[in-house]
């Protein structure tokens, strides 16, 4: 079974679609639908570019290319997790405590799959690298975000009961806990729940890509899998690594709740 080449037309088609759900959206006054086309615009853009480059990085198999393209991805991955905070650590925490973590996890399992995993030789190879690195950083990326906005969202509604621990003669770690506990639960269950259901209600997005590609079923599954379990790994150890720099930052050297270092402070 050969690929489908998809034309300009065809895409065309299928974008009918997104300026139908803008138009329902202005229907319904929702407020979203320049959201949406500016989202569908930016999307066409980013991805289009990124084919262009990948073309270019397979055909050069450069190393120092791909660490390039590599340390991009991770600054727009650190900045998007910045962004999605609605208490976000002011300074550089705020954009150090995403890449950092991102950095410790995604680019550390990505190695290990494509050296001792998958065995591609080079290790650097560009086929392999990228698109693993590409899916491990979008997941993390995800996991963290969750995980530090309930960091500091809990601790923020929890100041009273952290202080009197703390008052109590608790020190910072114990002290934030069960604050911490369940923001680590909060950007977990997602992945947990994706590998619950994949293959019973939705096939995930590689294996689908593989099949249409015309790859074996079964080949597709196995590669899925193993995509899946690196995920997973990667999103643990990220949101692990996240939660507790974040909740550390979240106290000084006298181990005192300083929430002052989170934006929106003033009116504590």
């Amino acid at each position: 079974m050969t690929l489908i080449t998809l034309q300009p037309l065809d895409l065309a088609l299928a974008s009918l679609l997104v300026l139908l759900l803008a138009g329902i959206s202005w229907w319904l006054r929702l407020g979203i639908a320049g959201r949406v086309l500016v989202a569908a615009l930016r999307s066409t853009v980013q991805l289009m570019l990124v084919g262009l480059v990948l073309k270019a990085l397979f055909d050069l198999t450069s190393l120092a290319l791909i660490a390039l393209m590599a340390l991009v991805m991770l600054a727009v991955a650190g900045l998007e997790v910045m962004q999605r905070q609605k208490r976000r650590y002011l300074g550089p925490w705020g954009y150090g405590i995403g890449i950092t973590s991102m950095f410790l996890s995604s680019f550390s399992v990505t190695l290990l799959a494509v050296t001792l995993i998958i065995g591609v030789d080079p290790w650097y190879q560009p086929q392999y690298l990228i698109p693993l690195l590409g899916m491990l950083l979008g997941n993390t990326m995800t996991g963290i975000a969750v995980a530090l906005d309930s960091l500091t969202r809990q601790a923020w509604d929890a100041r009273g009961r952290i202080e009197a621990r703390l008052l109590s003669g608790a020190t910072w770690d114990e002290a934030i806990e069960l604050v911490r506990r369940d923001a680590l639960r909060s950007g977990l269950i997602p992945m947990i729940n994706a590998m619950a259901t994949a293959g019973l209600v939705s096939l995930p997005g590689m294996m689908t890509g593989q099949i249409l590609s015309g790859s074996p079923p079964m080949e597709a599954a196995k590669y899925q899998l193993l995509i899946m379990f690196l995920i997973s790994a990667g999103t643990g150890l990220g949101a692990m690594a996240a939660v507790w720099i974040g909740s550390r930052r979240l106290f000084d050297e006298r181990q005192r709740l300083r929430l002052d270092r989170l934006s929106g402070a003033a009116g504590h």
